[in-house]
């Protein structure tokens, strides 16, 4: 197993990942990542710190004399365009070769043209959970192109048909994200990640102009998302997080890369799931674990251990929920409300 760790983007907390690493001799760990500058472009997810070339640079050395390699995120889902313009593509393509001399080890984007457009840099390029690589023909696109390494998209993590497809189309690594606490087939999912892709692009000198003029009154989708689940709390059972102790039925269909998310966390949180991730084991509210609003974390009690035994139904399930009922019935089981 190989285990890819969030990184908020400062110093202090990358020296203390490491030292729980060390501490933990958890050797699984073999990356961090991080959100690039927002000075370049934006994210397609929440962003509490961007470092600069300089920073990535000295954080990469320290990462590497510690064994790990460096993986910088740049996967808005939406550029407006410009990355076509030939002011965006000196842009990109200047950022990116300082990201190779600052010895970055690979690139996450979602945006096909920048895949195609690293295919002969340095650095390896991983797609995006957000390019929805959902299916084995997706996955060859994006081989084609030129990645090197593919997270699927969340959807498919506990479809194990398709997972075992991808694996057989391509050459490239597949790698699953584990903790991811979204809603399962979500209608939000686009706007979302367009949305964050603006709002932390509001520093880019090609985005800042469109950015600073938006003055959102709220995020519409979040309160949706949280809305959804509290009315019916079998939906946080649906979600494509795994447990730590189904690890292994991924790796005997042949994954073995994991990412768990949430680089917007506090940094005791992310070194807790980075332990329980790598030991495999855990007792306790899932959600704890789940990259999820603290709102659900706080309302309800996903008892883990009773969810023992549930991939199997999940793995093979043909995901039509209204006629399945399993994640309602498994959902009595295991949820309560925790107030």
């Amino acid at each position: 197993m190989r285990l890819a760790v969030p990184h908020p983007g400062h110093f202090a907390a990358l020296e203390a990942i490491i030292e729980a690493k060390e501490a933990g001799g958890l050797n699984e760990v073999d990356e961090v990542y991080m959100a690039g500058s927002p000075e370049m472009m934006g994210s397609g997810r929440a962003t509490l710190h961007s470092a600069r070339i300089a920073d990535i640079e000295n954080q990469t050395e320290y990462v590497h004399q510690h064994g790990i390699t460096m993986n910088v995120v740049i996967n808005p889902s939406c550029l407006g365009g410009h990355h076509l313009t030939y002011e965006g593509y000196k842009l990109f393509t200047s950022y990116f070769e300082e990201l190779s001399n600052a010895g970055v080890d690979s690139v996450t984007v979602a945006e096909p043209c920048f895949v195609e457009l690293l295919q002969d840099s340095s650095m390896k390029t991983l797609v995006s959970c957000i390019a929805h690589v959902d299916s084995p023909q997706r996955a060859e696109f994006f081989e084609y192109l030129g990645a090197d390494i593919i997270a699927v998209d969340t959807n498919v993590n506990r479809d194990f048909a398709v997972l075992k497809a991808i694996t057989k189309a391509v050459n490239c690594e597949i790698k699953v994200l584990v903790n991811e606490g979204c809603l399962y087939k979500c209608l939000f999912r686009h706007a979302h990640f367009n949305l964050f892709s603006h709002l932390t692009a509001a520093r880019s000198t090609l985005l800042k102009a469109q950015t600073q003029s938006m003055n959102i009154f709220g995020d519409y989708y979040f309160d949706k998302c949280i809305a959804i689940r509290v009315r019916d709390p079998s939906q946080i059972i649906r979600s494509p997080w795994i447990r730590p102790e189904d690890l292994k039925e991924y790796e005997v269909i042949g994954i073995e890369n994991f990412k768990i998310t949430g680089r917007a966390n506090a940094v005791n949180w992310i070194i807790r799931c980075m332990e329980v991730y790598s030991r495999r084991s855990f007792t306790g509210n899932l959600l704890e674990l789940i990259d999820c609003p603290s709102e659900l974390r706080d309302a309800f009690y996903v008892d883990n251990e009773l969810l023992e035994g549930s991939i199997k139904q999940w793995g093979t399930c043909r995901k039509i929920c209204n006629e399945c009922r399993y994640c309602d019935k498994l959902t009595e089981k295991v949820l309560k409300v925790d107030r």
